[in-house]
């Protein structure tokens, strides 16, 4: 790799004009900060949850929300280039690279310069994509787009909600809209995106294979599948869907919108360490979903039992 970590032009022409006007940023309320009640209980592997314990530890703090987590390579040509607690993640290509979450628009400098830190340059981001419509995760893809030029590509079902993400009035850009088992692919690799509804209408896992050693492994990008406080009959369905998907989907590393999805502050520990790559972790890579099913039957069950 290139050592590309100062490029004065990118920091001078793009970087650094944001940073100056951050100082009277104002973070955005966000629906997800609200309080909301903190029942159903229940219990996955020996760990109990509660609706608010989920989101806490997804969220973390606004520090961690907005903090660089130490830039990496995961596996393969996949790398990660996020916050503390909002991912962000860099698949490289012989023809350009593809960014997986923009998250907040505050976030993308700081998610860019990670790029800059691993080698890469960020203006070779070519295509952008997320898991799911929430500011949380793709606030910054008009910022991305202005940035790099990236393409930006959005699930049809989604496409309603990211157009109504508008930090400071801009147009959400959408260059490119998908569907279920529709495909992205460059510079040799192939994304495949699978439609696994419920946390939003269009929530998207993608999946991809990366060859690591003389090794090919199904690497998963998950969306969240968290539920909100109630589960309305359509919502339920959208939910079984996608845990039927995820449960057939193969993979050998799961990663996922929150770092937390997929204990990456552990993994990233242990790969210090040397040894096995601890993001190689099939047996590990459904326990999300585990933990998102047991809710949502806990809340449904709480509701057929007349509990607010």
């Amino acid at each position: 790799m290139a050592d590309l970590c100062c490029n004065r032009r990118f920091h001078r022409t793009l970087v650094a004009p944001f940073f100056a006007g951050l100082a009277t940023f104002v973070p955005p309320s966000s629906a997800q900060a609200q309080v909301a009640p903190d029942h159903p209980a229940m219990t996955v592997r020996g760990t109990t949850y509660t609706p608010r314990s989920i989101l806490s530890r997804n969220m973390g703090s606004e520090s961690d929300q907005t903090t660089a987590f130490p830039p990496h390579k995961i596996v393969g040509n996949i790398y990660y280039v996020g916050t503390t607690t909002l991912t962000s993640f860099l698949i490289t290509t012989p023809q350009g690279h593809i960014l997986v979450n923009s998250t907040y628009e505050r976030n993308v400098p700081v998610i860019l310069h990670s790029v800059e830190q691993l080698g890469f340059d960020p203006l070779d981001i070519k295509i952008l994509i997320g898991n799911h419509a929430h500011g949380d995760h793709q606030e910054g893809d008009a910022l991305v787009k202005q940035m790099t030029g990236a393409q930006v590509v959005a699930m049809a079902e989604d496409v309603a909600a990211l157009q109504a993400i508008k930090p400071g009035g801009q147009e959400h850009p959408i260059d490119r809209i998908i569907h279920d088992r529709d495909t992205v692919t460059l510079g040799g690799v192939t994304l495949t995106a699978r439609l696994t509804p419920g946390h939003t209408r269009g929530c998207t896992t993608w999946t991809m294979k990366v060859q690591e050693g003389e090794k090919s492994y199904d690497v998963m990008f998950g969306c969240s599948l968290r539920a909100g406080n109630r589960v309305s009959p359509k919502n339920a369905a959208e939910f079984e869907r996608a845990f039927e998907i995820v449960r057939a989907l193969p993979c050998d590393v799961q990663l996922g919108d929150h770092g937390a999805q997929f204990n990456m502050q552990a993994k990233y520990a242990g790969l210090q360490n040397g040894g096995p790559n601890p993001y190689i972790d099939p047996a590990g890579c459904k326990i999300e979903m585990e933990i998102s099913e047991a809710m949502v039957k806990a809340i449904l069950a709480e509701q057929a039992g007349g509990q607010p």
